[in-house]
C-alpha cells in the first residue's frame, strides 16, 4: 500500500478537474490519497471530485479547506459552520473518510483548523483584499482566533492507537518556519493568515511520522523534530513554479529518501 497527498486541487478551474480526470483508475486501487483541502466552494463540484478519486484509490482521507467553507454563492446556506457539515456530509457520501482511522499498519488523523493570527497580526490591507472575509459568513461576533479555536475543538490526536507509521493532515500550516526562505517579502504580507501555532500543540499529540498540510500553494518537504511536513498543492494554473502539478507519494518509498535530504529552515 502507497499513500499519496495533494492539496489545493481547485477543480473550479477546468484544467485542474480535467487533471482528476486523467489520473489512472487502474493504478491506484491499493492505495491512499490525502486529499489536504480546498476542493472548490461548490458543494456540487467537490462532490464530484471526491468520487472521482474514490474510484481511483482504495481510500480517500479529507479535510476541508477555506475555499470549501465559502459561502458567497451559498444564500440559503445560513453560514460557514452549517456549509462545513454540509461539505463533510458531501465528502463522506462521495466516499471519503472525514475521521481517524487505521488502514494497514498506518494511522490517518485529520486535524480541522483555520488561521488565528499566532504567525503575524492583521492589517488592514489583508482584511481588504483577503476573500475569506468576503465569502465566509461566521456567527456574529465570531474572531478568526474563535473560528480556529471551534475547529481545533473537534480535533482528536490521540483518536487511534499508535502503529507502525502515523500520518496527520490539516488543510492549514502548524507552523510558520515551513515557509521558504525564498518568499519574496511582498508575498510574506499573507503569512497571518496561513495557520496556527496551534495546530503543530495538537499534531505532536499523534506523535506523526509525516504531516502533510496545504493552504499555501507552496510545495514543501521538510524535517523538523522528527515529523516531516509535506506540501503538495496542485495550486492555480498558473503556479507551476511553485506547484509540482502531480501527485506525491509520501509512504513508504520516498519518505527517507526526503527527509535526509532537507533541512530543518
Amino acid at each position: 500500500m502507497r499513500v499519496f497527498a495533494i492539496s489545493d486541487i481547485h477543480v473550479d478551474y477546468d484544467v485542474n478537474a480535467r487533471w482528476v480526470e486523467s489520473l489512472s483508475r487502474a493504478d491506484y486501487q491499493d492505495d491512499v490519497l490525502v486529499l489536504a483541502g480546498d476542493v472548490s466552494d461548490s458543494v456540487q463540484r467537490l462532490g464530484h471530485c471526491i468520487e472521482s478519486f474514490a474510484r481511483r484509490f482504495r481510500k480517500v482521507f479529507f479535510v476541508p479547506g477555506n475555499h470549501d467553507l465559502w459561502v458567497i454563492r451559498d444564500p440559503d446556506v445560513a453560514d460557514s459552520l452549517r456549509k462545513f457539515e454540509i461539505v463533510n456530509a458531501t465528502a463522506r457520501n462521495a466516499g471519503a473518510i472525514t475521521a481517524a482511522e487505521v488502514v494497514e499498519s498506518v494511522s490517518f488523523v485529520p486535524l480541522l483548523g483555520w488561521y488565528d493570527l499566532s504567525f503575524g497580526p492583521l492589517s488592514q490591507e489583508l482584511l481588504q483584499i483577503w476573500m475569506d472575509f468576503r465569502a465566509c459568513r461566521w456567527p456574529q461576533g465570531w474572531s478568526v482566533y474563535d473560528v480556529a479555536s471551534h475547529f481545533m475543538a473537534m480535533n482528536k490526536p490521540r483518536a487511534v492507537s499508535r502503529s507502525d507509521v502515523t500520518i496527520s493532515f490539516s488543510h492549514f500550516l502548524p507552523r510558520i518556519d515551513l515557509m521558504p526562505g525564498f518568499i519574496g517579502t511582498s508575498h510574506r504580507a499573507i503569512y497571518p493568515l496561513l495557520g496556527s501555532a496551534r495546530l503543530d500543540q495538537q499534531l505532536r499529540e499523534c506523535d506523526p511520522d509525516i504531516h502533510v498540510y496545504g493552504h499555501s500553494h507552496v510545495n514543501r518537504r521538510v524535517a523538523i523534530d522528527g515529523v516531516l511536513y509535506v506540501n503538495n498543492a496542485f495550486a492555480y494554473p498558473h503556479e507551476e513554479h511553485i506547484a509540482a502539478k502531480a501527485l506525491s507519494c509520501i509512504h513508504p518509498a520516498e519518505r527517507s529518501a526526503s527527509a535526509r535530504s532537507v533541512s530543518t529552515r
